[in-house]
């Protein structure tokens, strides 16, 4: 599983919806929350190339958003498996 943590204007801007819709296009689990100080976390698992594909999406976000910074962390295989992508 992939951590993305996406910093900038990405609260109040509809991301989560965005992630949510990129994530299930390319068929990817997981989920996406709001965080406490304004950043966004994703957390998905998947296919490589979907992966990267989430994470260029990610970088532009949606309109009204303004990404400044999307950092990456691989997260061990204990983590929860989910069987579809979510809003938390």
């Amino acid at each position: 599983m992939i951590r993305y943590l996406v910093r900038g204007r990405v609260q109040g801007v509809g991301f989560r919806w965005f992630v949510m819709r990129e994530a299930t296009r390319l068929k990817l689990t997981g989920h996406v929350r709001n965080l406490p100080n304004g950043d966004v976390e994703v957390c998905a698992q998947g296919a490589v190339a979907a992966l990267a594909a989430l994470e260029r999406a990610l970088t532009a976000g949606p309109v009204g958003a303004r990404v400044e910074h999307v950092e990456k962390e691989e997260l061990s295989h204990d983590t929860e498996a989910l069987n579809s992508f979510e809003i938390r």
